[in-house]
């Protein structure tokens, strides 16, 4: 089982660094096609955030590369610089994406209101959930232990797995938002949509690689817990 849960992890790291490779390279090309707007990630986001009648919201440039991240506690939307200063297909879509979780918090939105509720017990459950995993294994791996230690552990590491599969929805709908967006305020034409649209979806993949990872690591932990019980 063990040697199972190395395969795994090796698979999807895999599967990740690909689907990593491949976001930064359409992010890379999307960043050399001028929009025809001609407005940058920071102009995009301030207007999508007015058209949507949101004030209270900051638009922050932030270092590092694909860094981008709404902050529903300081109402911030967080630009890499290149997202922040650039005037180009993959500005317009990291901007608007990022806006568009705004938008979800101004809204209400049930999936993202959910998520953070969950949050408090996510940072809890990330921290804690391998090593009692790791406890729970050896334990019982030490003349057929009480799996009780195990059990603990997979229902923290489940609850890391339920905030990467909420998380899902949030992203595509984010993304959602803002290509319909883009082409109603007249940001990008049709062919510069599906463009952005293309490098959105590499970047949502990353969270379902993510999500799959999770699912595939909680099952076989359950196996393990199921097949020592049974010892």
């Amino acid at each position: 089982m063990t040697t199972g849960i190395i395969f795994i992890s090796i698979i999807f790291m895999i599967i990740g660094m690909a689907v990593q490779h491949t976001l930064k390279n359409k992010f890379k090309q999307y960043g050399q096609m001028s929009i025809s707007s001609n407005l940058s990630g920071q102009e995009i986001a301030k207007k999508m955030l007015n058209d949507n009648g949101i004030y209270d919201v900051q638009i922050i440039s932030v270092e590092g590369s694909l860094t981008d991240h709404y902050n529903p506690l300081s109402k911030t939307v967080n630009l890499s610089n290149e997202v922040f200063e650039g005037r180009n297909i993959a500005a317009a879509a990291v901007a608007a994406h990022e806006c568009g979780h705004a938008v979800q918090h101004a809204t209400a939105y049930s999936m993202l209101m959910l998520r953070s509720k969950i949050v408090p017990a996510v940072q809890v459950s990330s921290t804690l959930s391998q090593w009692v995993i790791l406890a729970g294994i050896g334990f019982m791996g030490f003349g057929g232990g009480n799996p009780t230690v195990l059990l603990i552990g997979i229902m923290l590491f489940a609850v890391t797995t339920l905030f990467s599969l909420i998380t899902l929805p949030v992203e595509f709908d984010a993304s959602k938002r803002a290509l319909k967006w883009l082409i109603i305020a007249n940001i990008a034409s049709t062919q510069e949509k599906e463009k952005a649209e293309d490098a959105l979806k590499w970047a949502a993949l990353t969270y379902v690689v993510a999500a799959l990872a999770s699912i595939a690591m909680l099952v076989q932990y359950i196996l393990i817990y199921q097949s020592r019980s049974r010892d």
